[in-house]
């Protein structure tokens, strides 16, 4: 098993790489943001997932079962109980048609606890393309180690198991575990066949209803065994998961097939000394010929070095986007381990041409996409997809219109449905920062009548309702409590939650829905929501100095603003400068020396936490006031800090990438403040050059230098674009492919002219 490993690893075929592609993707450490603080979801928020980028199903290997604001990885848990095809974008949404499989020698074991095996110290390898660990059983670890490997193409995984001599050898197989759902498994052992479908969603179980219900949806699975296994059996536990009573378990030898809410299957295979089994599955979201046809298409034949390999090149191509020189080894990783993160989501969710939509359950034709954290990721994500994965831009905004199709809006967190989580319509921003960038592959005059609905149109009972986060699916929310904001001018506190935030983003969407119309010569629209993106000011108290609370009769409320939830996810500090559409207006609104002041107190007083995202742009705003070495201090701190090399190596969530991607925006010298605008906000460097290679709207090498990089160079003294000093610490979306070199003058004193 390790010669194979060994060769996958480290001997990629010369087909693959050549001198022009260097072999990046081994760079990449997905153990990193694998653990955090013991008993939260507050760390990254990871697993070390197998899989090409935005692939449709991810493989991890399972230390607990998962479930909303638990992922099935911890690495500081060094016990495994599966292999998992998993659907979980992130740790505070859920899972949905989903598969555990685990191999077992001896007694067959159910329960997690019951079958979890213990890593052998040294042995867990985690890359992109492929993991691969030794088992031992902690019961009777003279049983003989069993190994696993795993890789994966989009849709279907490739496993190699090498059991020990053993009584038997067993893989067990869970092929639904949620209660209140009915999966379903069927063995052909003629034909070395396990199927079956599971229907399971997360985000609809146990009092957790943040979207409507789906009665067609299913995630199936065929599992394909390269040997004949010698007896088989299925296993159901009527009992709800994570309560099972004494004996609630049930095997049912030569069983074929069998429905439930928690059932799977068992093959057993002869016992020989290092018996290596080869297992194949494919996954579909449309059926279990589609799944069959998935797997045939994608993992032919029982090549693992070969589907190994094609992941790996995939990863070695858009890693290569970005080539940086320098820094040490550990930062190196970070970097592509971030840029690894970026590339996860959304993901595809298309097959061969075809898509289930879980906006109306019907088969379509065409590309999908699902799993977008938009009111993270359009703030630094989907900005950095347009330079280091542009190609898959269009189709992502066209998915979206498919979804506002067969829906009736654009949603702002499917997972794989609607959800009313967070608030706001991100997708706004999303579609003008695309658009405004020149991305126009799609339908123009339906993606403007899209975010025109968002802006316009009230969500069903907005008056009735007050759109608590998570609350119990009623319908779905879009901006909640736009009925008030349209009469208004902000979102009073005392009829709508978190009316403070609300009325900020509602906002700055309105500057994004005016970029799309201005583009599309649509004037008096492009006026109107320009003067409503300034609504942000008729929630600022100027008698406190802070965005506050304000109730439907005008006056802002005096008292804690927790009494009416005014802000998400966080304070009057966490939003207070939450104006990415007009700093400048905001600076005059606060008074430049009282913004100053407030931003100093920000960062200096402990309000700020970098892995919040409204606060992500906070650190690029003394560019605004002619200070950018305070910039570039916060930044290095932030960097230093919160990203290392180590499983506990990303400080908060990481959010499908969004706090990934800030970092590479970061670690390349620039930032986008303000999506839609096609400004950049610089900071400075973390290498000493870094080279993008851009492919639209046309193909540019742009290069990063760092002259003077080195330990306690900390600051910026100058910089200059293909060796013209800039005035100002902006960089406009045009410089990165009509320039070719961006340098940076390091020193060790802040630069204060």
């Amino acid at each position: 098993m390790w010669r194979l490993l060994l060769s996958v690893l480290l001997l990629a075929p010369a087909a693959l790489l050549s001198a022009q592609t260097p072999d990046l993707v081994d760079k990449v450490n997905p153990i990193i943001g694998t653990t955090g603080p013991t008993g939260t979801a507050n760390y990254g928020g990871v697993c070390p997932w197998v899989a090409p980028p935005h692939a449709m199903t991810d493989w991890t290997p399972m230390t607990q079962e998962n479930a909303i604001s638990r992922l099935p990885y911890r690495h500081e848990q060094r016990t495994l109980i599966g292999f998992m095809g998993t659907h979980q974008p992130t740790v505070w949404m859920g899972d949905y048609g989903f598969l555990t499989l685990m191999p077992e020698t001896g007694a067959r074991e159910v329960r997690p606890q019951e079958r979890g095996l213990e890593i052998v110290p040294g042995t867990e390898t985690a890359r992109p393309y492929c993991y691969a660990v030794q088992l031992r059983n902690p019961k009777d670890p003279r049983q003989g180690n069993i190994g696993v490997e795993m890789t994966a193409s989009a849709r279907c995984a490739l496993f190699q198991f090498t059991y020990p001599k053993a009584a038997a050898a067993h893989l067990f197989i869970e092929m639904s575990r949620l209660a209140g759902y009915r999966g379903w498994v069927k063995i052909s052992a003629d034909r070395r066949e396990i199927v079956g479908d599971n229907p399971d969603r997360h985000n609809v179980y146990a009092g957790k209803h943040m979207g409507p219900e789906l009665t067609r949806f299913k995630g199936w699975y065929v599992i394909q065994f390269e040997k004949p296994f010698d007896s088989f059996a299925t296993w159901d536990e009527p009992t709800a998961a994570g309560s099972p009573q004494p004996g609630g378990a049930r095997i049912h030898d030569g069983k074929a097939e069998l429905a439930g809410a928690r059932v799977g299957a068992f093959a057993t295979f002869p016992a020989r000394e290092n018996e290596n089994i080869r297992v194949c599955i494919g996954s579909s979201f449309i059926s279990l010929e589609q799944a069959r046809e998935n797997l045939r298409r994608e993992i032919p034949d029982w090549n693992f070095d070969r589907v190994a390999g094609r992941n790996k090149e995939e990863w070695n191509r858009l890693l290569n986007r970005i080539q940086i020189t320098g820094g040490t080894p550990d930062e190196q990783t970070i970097f592509y381990t971030a840029m690894y993160h970026a590339l996860l989501f959304p993901r595809r969710f298309d097959e061969q041409g075809r898509y289930y939509s879980p906006f109306d359950e019907k088969i379509h034709r065409g590309v999908f996409y699902d799993d977008y954290s938009m009111w993270d990721t359009f703030r630094a994500l989907h900005p950095l997809l347009t330079l280091i994965d542009p190609e898959e831009v269009c189709p992502m905004i066209r998915a979206l219109l498919h979804m506002f199709d067969q829906g009736g809006w654009i949603p702002k967190w499917p997972n794989p449905t609607y959800s009313n989580i967070m608030i706001g319509t991100p997708a706004d921003a999303i579609i003008a920062d695309a658009f405004v960038k020149g991305f126009r592959d799609y339908d123009l005059h339906k993606a403007y009548a899209a975010i025109y609905k968002d802006a316009m149109t009230p969500p069903e009972g907005d008056t009735h309702r007050r759109w608590r986060d998570r609350a119990e699916w009623r319908a779905y929310e879009a901006r909640g409590g736009l009925t008030y904001y349209k009469a208004l001018g902000y979102i009073p506190a005392d009829k709508t939650s978190e009316s403070v935030s609300r009325t900020l983003e509602d906002a700055f969407e309105d500057y994004c829905v005016a970029q799309v119309a201005k583009g599309l010569n649509k004037t008096d629209d492009y006026h109107f929501f320009m003067k409503r993106s300034e609504n942000y000011r008729n929630v600022f108290n100027p008698a406190t100095g802070f965005m506050q609370a304000r109730l439907s009769d005008g006056s802002f409320y005096p008292g804690d603003p927790r009494k009416y939830s005014a802000f998400t996810e966080g304070s009057p500090w966490t939003y207070l400068f939450c104006v990415m559409q007009d700093v400048p207006g905001l600076i005059r609104l606060m008074g430049r020396d009282a913004f100053i002041s407030k931003l100093d107190e920000n960062f200096s007083g402990g309000h700020y936490a970098y892995d919040n995202e409204p606060e992500n742009h906070y650190p690029y705003l003394y560019d605004y006031v002619d200070q950018p070495w305070k910039t570039q201090k916060i930044l290095t701190d932030a960097v230093r800090e919160h990203y290392r090399n180590t499983p506990d190596g990303i400080t908060g969530n990481d959010d499908c990438g969004q706090m990934s991607a800030w970092y590479l925006f970061t670690a390349l010298g620039f930032y986008p403040v303000t999506p839609a605008s096609n400004v950049y906000a610089l900071g400075r460097p973390f290498f000493p050059k870094a080279v993008l290679h851009l492919n639209f709207p046309k193909k540019n090498t742009f290069t990063i230098l760092a002259r003077n990089f080195g330990p306690g160079n900390d600051y910026v003294k100058s910089v200059t674009l293909d060796g013209h000093p800039l005035s100002k610490p902006f960089l406009k979306q045009s410089d990165l492919f009509n320039a070719r070199v961006l340098e940076f003058e390091m020193s060790a004193a802040p630069n204060e002219k």
